[in-house]
């Protein structure tokens, strides 16, 4: 008797109603199908809870508005210039405008940290310019910061601050059409920027005046009625060491010349 044809070995069993079996191992390739659903249910579901909970609740709302390192402004007038649009969800909250609008309607603000304090915090930390110079403006005085920048006018001079006077000659304004960069006002405020900051500590508390008269010639006034001829900005670690020099050597002179500062110079004893 024939045995089973090759077609008859490969059929796979079947049931009487004619379907494949339907045991453990069939149900078991379903499952990885219906878990992936899951978890991709799951993960939509916690996307929508997460963004309702960040723009949707009340729950992560700008509530309070904090500002800290203020000095000559106060925390008020911080939180007020910011505008931080309370109520409005925390996420949302554009930091950079913040601190944009900030330092426009606050000069005086060098720079500014803008965080979100969670849950419900806004919180500025801020960074206020120094005033190096001051420029004398009828009964008032402008602030120049170590930038050159002109950021506020006060009523009161702050102590220890020298003035700051322009002079320019009749050469510098001559001069100016030729070379419009290097004498321009701003760059003689820089230069006198760049002085002050090269002066011998003990020379810098003395300061009474910064006086330039064009690029090459800034001078000093001292407390004593004692004056420095300075020069340029040039070279103002050897200008600085010479004057502690001469200071020393001559320390009852009323005038020093450092202006070439490898032959310094002293009168007025």
């Amino acid at each position: 008797m024939a045995g089973p044809t090759t077609a008859e070995r490969g059929a796979r069993p079947r049931s009487e109603s004619g379907r494949p079996p339907q045991g453990p191992r069939a149900r078991g390739l379903r499952l990885p199908g219906r878990r992936l659903m899951i978890v991709l249910i799951l993960a939509s579901l916690l996307i929508a809870g997460s963004t309702w909970a960040l723009y949707g609740s009340d729950w992560l709302r700008v509530e309070r508005v904090s500002a800290s390192g203020t000095e000559a402004l106060t925390r008020k007038e911080v939180v007020a210039a910011a505008a931080v649009p309370v109520g409005s969800p925390l996420i949302s909250v554009d930091t950079d405008a913040i601190g944009a609008r900030l330092r426009q309607r606050l000069p005086r603000i060098d720079s500014v940290e803008v965080t979100r304090s969670w849950p419900h915090g806004i919180s500025l930390k801020v960074i206020e310019r120094k005033p190096v110079l001051l420029i004398e403006k009828g009964a008032k005085f402008i602030e120049v910061d170590e930038d050159g920048v002109r950021f506020a006018e006060v009523q009161n001079a702050p102590r220890g601050v020298p003035r700051l006077e322009l002079e320019l000659t009749v050469d510098q304004t001559a001069d100016r059409t030729a070379a419009p960069q290097r004498f321009s006002t701003g760059r003689l405020v820089l230069e006198a920027v760049r002085v002050r900051s090269e002066l011998p500590r003990k020379v810098a508390v003395d300061a009474r005046v910064i006086r330039v008269r064009s690029y090459d010639s800034i001078s000093l006034e001292l407390t004593g009625g004692r004056t420095v001829m300075w020069g340029s900005g040039e070279d103002g670690a050897a200008k600085a060491r010479a004057l502690t020099a001469l200071m020393k050597a001559a320390p009852r002179s009323g005038y020093f010349d450092v202006s070439a500062p490898t032959a310094p110079a002293v009168a007025g004893s």
